[in-house]
């Protein structure tokens, strides 16, 4: 999700593409390469030239070679294989540890990890790190999604929570699902603002043309979002800090949502801007922290509250950012 959100893992799926015109002449396989952002896990040109040869490339329902030169307004579908299932190896996997007990497990998430495999991420997740650690997780979510109930996008950093036995995953996946357990994100901005603070209720789907990204569209065509931000710092090249609190957990929700209304988030190659001011300051990844995360404990009934550390590049940006405050 940006934000978090639970999402199965379909057998196959299909992600479509259009040729804009600044497209026109491109190899197929430069032009997959180039949108790879679109695509769950990590694709190089290497990956996309495999599947153009095992036929799961379609240009306008035909099947092309690598060196076929994409036309404007042609359609690109790519058939996106299911990891094949296989019995995950504990590996190490960078991750801190914010809180254990027999029931759950509460961790930083950094940035740059995948939290569960995927196609073109079947080794180095989360899940894999979090089995190194533990040998105890829930099983309800299959082999490939042990013990998790919730899940962070590979760019964004902070905090989750990991179910440790069936119990707890019944409890946490409800409370996620009724909307109890509560989430605050911050966020470094790329805008002009309207106002010191917003609600943002947009209706979330899946964009017309390239399916594998969020758009926001007509509430008949999605599923109903609420974003809540506030600015708590401005500086200077029009970035803002802000706190970011979501009653629902669409996925990429904050991201689109901000996007929506001008301020996307920093350094986001898929909704947000291109500009050398990022490189100047090191954004490397979009600029999403999940903060804190309430809810309740599966086994005491206990409000309980953990926060998570800004990311050491992160914290980074935001100290460049500090000789640039601006009032608000």
């Amino acid at each position: 999700m940006s934000t978090d959100i639970l999402i199965d893992i379909p057998a196959e799926h299909l992600v479509e593409i259009t040729v804009l015109e600044s497209n026109h002449g491109q190899r197929l396989d430069q032009f997959l390469a180039q949108h790879a952002a679109l695509f769950s896990g990590d694709f190089s040109r290497a990956m996309f030239q495999e599947l153009i040869v095992k036929k799961k490339v379609l240009v306008n329902d035909l099947v092309r070679k690598n060196n076929y030169r994409v036309r404007t307004h042609e359609l690109i579908q790519v058939s996106v294989p299911a990891p094949i299932p296989s019995e995950l190896v504990p590996e190490p996997v960078e991750f801190t540890l914010v809180y254990e007990d027999d029931y759950i497990l509460v961790l930083s998430k950094p940035p740059g990890i995948v939290v569960h495999p995927a196609c073109g991420n079947l080794t180095g997740t989360l899940v894999h790190g979090l089995l190194h650690h533990c040998t105890g997780l829930s099983g309800i979510n299959g082999q490939i999604r042990p013990g998790i109930v919730h899940r962070l996008d590979k760019d964004t950093s902070g905090v989750m929570v990991v179910a440790k036995n069936d119990e707890a995953h019944h409890s946490l996946s409800s409370q996620f699902k009724n909307k109890t357990a509560k989430k605050t994100y911050y966020a470094l901005l790329d805008g002009v603002p309207s106002g010191k603070e917003g609600k943002i209720c947009s209706s979330i789907g899946r964009h017309p043309v390239n399916r594998k990204k969020m758009a926001v569209v007509a509430e008949t065509r999605g599923k109903a979002a609420v974003t809540n931000w506030k600015v708590m710092t401005r500086f200077d090249h029009n970035l803002l800090w802000a706190e970011i609190g979501i009653e629902t957990g669409r996925t990429h929700q904050i991201r689109v949502h901000m996007a929506s209304i001008g301020l996307p988030v920093a350094g986001d190659a898929v909704y947000g801007k291109k500009n050398d001011k990022y490189n100047d300051l090191g954004i490397k990844r979009q600029c999403l922290h999940a903060s804190r995360l309430s809810f309740s404990h599966p086994a005491t009934n206990q409000q309980v509250t953990y926060v998570a550390e800004l990311s050491p590049d992160l914290a980074g940006v935001l100290e460049l950012l500090q000789f640039s405050v601006r009032e608000l």
